[in-house]
Parts: structure tokens; C-alpha cells; sequence
């Protein structure tokens, strides 16, 4: 229920939930190996940087991750449900 956590300590701040940006960053990380890409292919196709994405140095956005899904030729929820949360 939304009314019962108090979100003013996360006002004005980023909220990093660690946990999960490294489940995330892990199985894009697979997705890329899978695929048999390097980074350095990834990011000649798609502009984005992905080294600091897969070791969790940076915060990924939902845009970037949305583009990354579909780049790997998988829905966004899809990569969710395989995401072990």
C-alpha cells in the first residue's frame, strides 16, 4: 500500500537499490555472452557504453534498458521474468 511507506527520506535523492541493479546488470551481461557480442560490438551498434552498465558502476535508466532489450531481440518484460528478483 502506497500511503503506508514514507517517502520524503528518498525527496531531493537517488534511491540505488544495489541488489537489484546488479541482478539486472548480470543477466544483461548473459544476454550480451549469449549472443556472442563484445562491448565494444555493442556499443558500434547501439552508441551505449555497456561496460559500466554490466559492472553495476553506473545506475541504468529504464530507456537505456528498454533500448539494450531491444537491441538483444527480448521484450522488457521478458527480461524482467528472467531477472531472478
Amino acid at each position: 500500500m502506497l500511503n503506508s511507506f514514507d517517502f520524503s527520506n528518498f525527496m531531493g535523492s537517488h534511491f540505488r537499490n544495489d541488489i537489484l541493479i546488479q541482478k539486472i546488470c548480470t543477466q544483461l551481461k548473459q544476454m550480451r555472452e549469449r549472443k556472442a557480442l563484445t562491448q565494444e560490438d555493442v556499443y558500434n551498434d547501439t552508441g551505449i557504453h555497456i561496460s559500466r552498465i554490466e559492472t553495476a558502476r553506473v545506475n541504468i535508466t529504464v530507456s537505456t534498458l528498454s533500448s539494450l532489450c531491444d537491441y538483444y531481440q527480448m521484450k522488457l518484460s521478458d527480461f524482467f521474468k528472467e531477472v531472478n528478483l
